[in-house]
Order: structure tokens, then sequence, then C-alpha cells
């Protein structure tokens, strides 16, 4: 299916230009501004200064010779929240692993502040999908054993615990059990163990997609807030693109067969963000569109061209083995 050569944005404009010619009482001037999603959901541009996470020409292929990531370009820098959005097997979750250490990539090269990644370490911490409670522990237990194998003493664990157990707001289920506690209330736990280690990257694989939609919706506002407060360096994966939206700084959207990057997305929404939001919503929907345009086209579309900034990045980066090279698809302008 070839690629549509007119623009979303042209699109959104010609509608919005439309719809003003009409208008008598201004209701259209707030149209206009959720018509024309540019201001909110730009393609990336290039930061000054040193990424935190550094990925050049990442790729993976796992034994059964499935393509798993295929030349994936993304750089991170300190204090960006950064969602990784895409369909089951995209290799979203493949990259965030890999990013924690726990996978060595066929290809490629992933740096942390400039040290290349050979191996977990406490300085980024996963948070998965389940919350991963000692059972036997107590909620407080659960945060102190980490933080006094990091050689905290006695004391200093049980504060800082104290701290971070207020902070996701369980006061009062400090001696409970894991079994005791609702899937929301382990999950705030599970959040609260990652924050007192004070990793410099906080990496979370679809950590609220078992919960509920009220559930979840209470996770997204305690999660916002908190990085609002510490501003943490944060990889987040995700198949929910309003979850995406509502959390992100950046959404790096992903397709997949085989995984591969199709926009790196800015997200200009104010803080803090309602999934209901009539500006969110519309733009969720089309990226939707679009991911499923990328997922219907797969490897048929012909790649674009890249830009001169790519061909200067993929001519500096080390090669990444025998995985077949192609530049992310820039159809995000049109979003």
């Amino acid at each position: 299916m070839p690629i549509p050569t007119r623009t979303f944005a042209e699109q959104a404009n010609r509608q919005a230009s439309r719809a003003s010619a009409s208008n008598k009482g201004g209701v259209l001037d707030r149209l206009k501004e959720v018509l024309v999603p540019r201001r909110l959901l730009v393609p990336r541009r290039a930061r000054e200064g040193d990424a935190k996470i550094a990925v050049q020409r990442v790729g993976h292929r796992f034994g059964n010779e499935v393509v798993a990531l295929d030349n994936v370009s993304i750089d991170v820098h300190p204090g960006e929240f950064v969602c990784l959005l895409g369909p089951s097997g995209c290799g979203k979750s493949t990259l965030l692993y890999a990013l924690a250490g726990h996978i060595s990539p066929s290809g490629g090269r992933i740096t942390i502040d400039g040290q290349q990644v050979s191996g977990p370490s406490p300085e980024r911490m996963l948070v998965f999908q389940e919350p991963a409670l000692f059972p036997w522990l107590s909620v407080t237990q659960n945060l102190t054993f980490p933080l006094r194998a990091r050689g905290l003493s006695r004391a200093e664990a049980a504060a800082r615990a104290r701290e971070f157990v207020r902070l996701v707001q369980l006061e009062g289920f400090e001696g409970a059990l894991p079994h005791e506690l609702s899937g929301g209330m382990r999950m705030r736990v599970s959040l609260a163990r990652a924050l007192a280690m004070d990793p410099q990257v906080l990496l979370m694989d679809e950590p609220f997609g078992a919960l509920d939609a009220q559930t979840r919706d209470q996770m997204h506002r305690l999660l916002q807030r908190i990085w609002t407060r510490d501003q943490k360096t944060v990889v987040f994966v995700t198949h929910n693109v309003r979850e995406a939206l509502v959390l992100g700084d950046r959404v790096v959207v992903m397709a997949s067969r085989p995984g591969r990057v199709i926009h790196d997305l800015e997200v200009r929404l104010p803080r803090p963000r309602d999934p209901d939001d009539e500006a969110l919503v519309h733009l969720s929907r089309r990226i939707r569109e679009e991911i499923g345009s990328a997922e219907g086209r797969g490897r048929t579309a012909p790649p674009a061209p890249p830009s001169d900034e790519e061909r200067d990045v993929a001519e500096s980066a080390p090669a990444a083995g025998s995985l077949p090279d192609r530049a992310p698809d820039p159809l995000g302008a049109r979003l």
C-alpha cells in the first residue's frame, strides 16, 4: 500500500480552516485547537548535551531466527519520560530488557552515561509486569530487604522505607503481606521499592497492564506526581496509546515484523494529563491508525530517505552485525 502524500497536519488544517469560515461564537476556535495536533505532538527534535541512554543501531535475533529488533536508534536525555509504544511482538520489551542488561543484543551498542551496558545494575531498576514481591515479607520488609543488601543500616533502611510508603500512599499497610493487598496496592509497593533504591534510570515493563481501568488511572496520576517531583529518567513500555500520551514526554512508536521505530514524537500536552481530554483522545486515535497502517505495510513500503542528521549518526555509529539497515520511517511529521 503506498504511503499517503498528504500529511495529517495538512488535512487537519484544512478541516479547521473550513470550520473557521462559519465560526460565529468562538466555539470553533476550540475545535481548531483540537484538530491541529502539531502544537501538541511533534517529531522529536535533537537536544543539546550528552544523552543519558544511547541506543545505536541495535538489532536482535532470537535463536529461532525471529528478528525482534532491526536497526533501532534512540537517545534518552536525563530526566526524560520516554514511552515505547507498539503492538505485541514489536520488540519493545526486548529493547527494555537490553537496557536493563538482561539481554545482550545481536548487534549495535547500548550505553548509559557513555558506558556500554554489559549486565544488570542497581542504577537501572526494572519494574516488571507483575509486582514480584516476596510473599512472606510485609510491605515495609519488601522495601528494606534490597536497601539492606545495598549496605544501608537498619535505621537508614527503615527511614527510607517509611518515606516511600508515604509517597505511594500506603500508610497503615506497612505490616500487610502481599496477599492482603489489592493488585493496585501491590504495584504501588513494587514502584516504591524501585524508587527507594534511587536508581539513575527507571525501566517499566507494562506495569499497569493487569489493573482495572480505575486503578490504572490512579497509578497514572501517582506516577505523574512522582516523576514531576523527582524528574527520574524513565523508559516505560506500553501497548496502550492513551497511557503513553498521559505519561510520556516522548512517545517512540514501534512496529513489528521486524521490530523497528516508525515515529519518535514529543508530547506537548500540559501536566497533569487526563486520559479523557479531547485533544489527547484525538491524538491517540491518529496514532492507532498510523500503527495499524504501518503494520499493514510491513516491509512493502519503500523506506524514506534519511535526513542529514540520521545519515551522520549512521556513519558514525558502530556496525550492527549482519542485521539489515533501515532508517526509521519519518512519517511522524504527519501527526
